[in-house]
């Protein structure tokens, strides 16, 4: 009687749907005690986090008839119920430049990054365009991203406070960049550091926020700017951290250039304490065995970004190399080199990527790489990313059949392995029927 009591005193929220989630990396071999999927399942969710993850009957079963009858029920049935999708790396301030004509990294970044930052002088600009991205990212079934703001403090007040009100866990962080870029978007070590410790104080775990230190790339940062980001990063060891590594051929002879008494690119950020738990680092393509290895052993993360990485010429980045090294990987849109929002549609570019390297992505390592492998690369897996007790009840519902393509290649599928393989080479976000954050629907 008292557990009765104690359950119904919480907000209920009931799912019914297919229900898919992992527990671990299924591997190359597809581990099939890595996921688990209930055909007829439901989530059970009290005051915004799982309480129970099963078949159905089950679930019913277990639920005391006052709860059952007093709690919100949403009906997917027919459609896939995963956790929501995390998006590691994409850059808010470019949202108006997806889809413009790219060369390479370089010129993208003189001829439109630089460009659509210098706007967000006016925090205006800055406040309509966090708004814009966050309903954008909702609406393709992303929940929680690691996000470049720009070297302007209030582009990452812009963008808190539009993830604070929609209760999303989001990281983000004021781009620090003191050389090598326009005289309007250049800070100086001191000052970077300041605005990073100001905005820290301001937001770091505040409702669902994390403050991430954020270095565009060593390229625009001096030895002192990328020292004292070390020393804030050591200092504070809950912050997180994120830059760029290895992109592009003509990048990594420009740092050679810049750091001729460092080994590698990855040693300038070693040298100067920014490898570690906690620091994620986008795209990670050109890089040795040595490399990766070195960076699965400091605990740091790469994030894979296949669509930028092909839009941009930079390469192809080795998934199973790099997970075969131990290093934590998640799924990026790279926004905006990367052409969308959508981390389906970026599915099916990862496995183009893995096709390169002769070592195709399966459906079920696939999904997982962009939920609960995200969250693991960003250390939030303790929050996010599963359906397993006490997590966040963030997910996002898929339809199977959103489009006559779709439909048709699912009458001919036999396993799911097929039916999710289908959907992340075919599917998009017109496949999102719904995104709950904290179990409530937010779009």
């Amino acid at each position: 009687m008292i557990q009765q009591q104690t359950l119904a005193a919480g907000h209920h929220v009931l799912v019914r749907g297919q229900v898919l989630h992992y527990l671990s990396d299924p591997g190359p071999g597809d581990d099939p005690t890595a996921w688990e999927f209930f055909e007829d399942g439901a989530l059970w969710i009290i005051d915004g986090r799982i309480h129970a993850a099963g078949p159905w009957a089950a679930i019913q079963a277990n639920m005391p008839p006052a709860v059952r009858e007093g709690a919100d029920f949403h009906d997917y049935r027919d459609h896939l119920v995963l956790p929501g999708l995390v998006d590691t790396h994409l850059h808010y301030p470019q949202a108006g430049v997806i889809g413009s004509f790219g060369r390479q990294l370089l010129d993208w970044l003189n001829d439109y990054t630089f460009p659509a930052e210098r706007r967000f002088a006016d925090y205006s600009v800055a406040e309509k365009t966090a708004a814009y991205v966050v309903d954008r990212l909702l609406a393709h079934g992303t929940t929680t991203a690691s996000v470049f703001a720009t070297v302007h403090a209030h582009s990452v007040d812009a963008f808190f406070r539009v993830a604070e009100a929609k209760k999303l866990r989001m990281l983000c962080g004021k781009v620090l960049m003191d050389r090598n870029c326009p005289d309007t978007l250049r800070d100086t070590a001191e000052s970077g550091r300041a605005d990073s410790q100001a905005l820290i104080e301001r937001w770091h775990g505040r409702g669902r926020l994390g403050y991430s230190l954020t270095p565009r790339f060593a390229p625009t940062s001096t030895r002192e700017q990328l020292q004292a980001t070390g020393e804030l990063f050591a200092a504070r060891p809950d912050l997180h951290l994120q830059t760029h590594l290895a992109e592009n051929p003509a990048e990594i002879e420009w740092v050679k250039s810049l750091f001729p008494e460092r080994a590698s690119y990855l040693d300038v950020y070693a040298h100067h304490g920014l490898l570690g738990p906690r620091s994620i680092y986008g795209h990670c393509i050109h890089l040795s065995d040595a490399e990766r290895r070195q960076i699965a052993a400091a605990g740091a993360a790469a994030a894979f970004c296949p669509t930028s990485n092909f839009f941009l010429g930079s390469g192809a980045f080795d998934y199973a190399a790099s997970s075969a090294a131990g290093m934590r990987v998640g799924l990026a849109t790279d926004v905006g080199g990367g052409t969308g929002f959508s981390l389906i549609r970026t599915l099916g570019q990862a496995y183009e990527a893995s096709q390169i390297h002769h070592t195709p992505l399966s459906a079920m390592r696939g999904w997982y790489l962009a939920t609960l492998g995200g969250a693991r690369a960003l250390y939030l897996d303790d929050r996010i990313g599963s359906f397993q007790p006490g997590r966040e009840a963030d997910f996002t519902v898929l339809d199977w059949t959103a489009t006559p393509e779709l439909a048709w290649r699912m009458d001919n599928t036999r396993t799911l392995a097929e039916r999710l393989f289908a959907l992340m080479i075919l599917g998009d976000e017109r496949c999102v029927r719904g995104t709950h954050v904290l179990g409530e629907k937010a779009r």
